[in-house]
């Protein structure tokens, strides 16, 4: 027979003991877009305490809707290992441009992440980060993302991070927030520029990278950071993206 209290004492017991588990993190993903996904399998398979804050219920970011709700993404050769690598199927649709069902997509990206060692918690936003006296990352601050909608005053929660990543996508929340509340960032969030999709896949490798010290941006976070161009409904460039992230990290901590 069903015991309705037992049930609710599994969810909150299990939901509790992985969230005080990841409370000392060494590295704290904000955003499930595809980017961070890859970058939380490569890092959870490095043997790193990982975990990913999205604030929507759902993961994947904008990969989901494929373009303009047509759910199918487009890849180009480059990135299709990582495809192989998901076991996400794919097929050539002409020369040079892979295509992928969206939903597949985002399914065997979190999926993979999780089976990999990483945690991933939806409905919690990142509205804040930690620094310490050497002005450097320490950590991310957490709230309920229902918290913000409502428009409650609720004091958050925190957890420490050696390094954090976001991957929040066009607006690059976290990175936002350190320039707005750290005088002497030198960076800032100029925004992306119009759609250009072959300079703005290029330009993710070179604007993937550590733009603060225990910051490193992924996938159009990047590109917003350093207007680059947007990209559209094609992820090659977001999948690499991701890896780069995680190389970076995982350099950091071999440093």
């Amino acid at each position: 027979m069903l015991d309705e209290e037992k049930i609710t004492r599994a969810i909150v017991e299990e939901f509790s003991n992985s969230f005080l588990n990841h409370t000392n993190l060494e590295v704290g993903l904000a955003g499930a877009g595809p980017a961070n996904l890859v970058a939380a399998k490569k890092l959870a398979e490095e043997g790193m305490k990982t975990a990913v804050f999205e604030r929507k219920l759902n993961v994947g970011g904008g990969m989901w809707g494929g373009g303009m709700m047509f759910p199918r993404i487009v890849v180009q050769e480059e990135a299709t290992r990582i495809l192989d690598e998901f076991g996400i199927d794919h097929h050539e649709h002409e020369e040079g441009y892979y295509v992928a069902n969206s939903i597949e997509s985002v399914c065997r990206l979190a999926s993979e992440a999780v089976r990999a060692g990483a945690e991933i918690y939806n409905l919690i936003e990142v509205e804040d980060v930690m620094i310490r006296e050497d002005d450097r990352i320490a950590g991310v601050v957490l709230n309920w993302s229902a918290v913000d909608r409502a428009g409650l005053h609720v004091d958050p929660l925190a957890v420490k991070a050696d390094l954090v990543i976001d991957g929040t996508g066009h607006d690059a929340e976290v990175c936002r927030i350190v320039q707005e509340k750290i005088p002497g960032a030198e960076f800032d969030v100029r925004g992306e520029k119009p759609m250009y999709a072959e300079k703005g896949e290029k330009a993710l490798m070179d604007t993937t990278k550590e733009v603060y010290p225990g910051l490193i941006v992924s996938g159009m976070a990047a590109n917003a950071v350093t207007a680059g161009p947007r990209m559209g409904p094609i992820f090659g460039g977001m999948l690499l993206s991701g890896e780069k992230a995680a190389e970076i990290a995982v350099e950091k901590f071999r440093d």
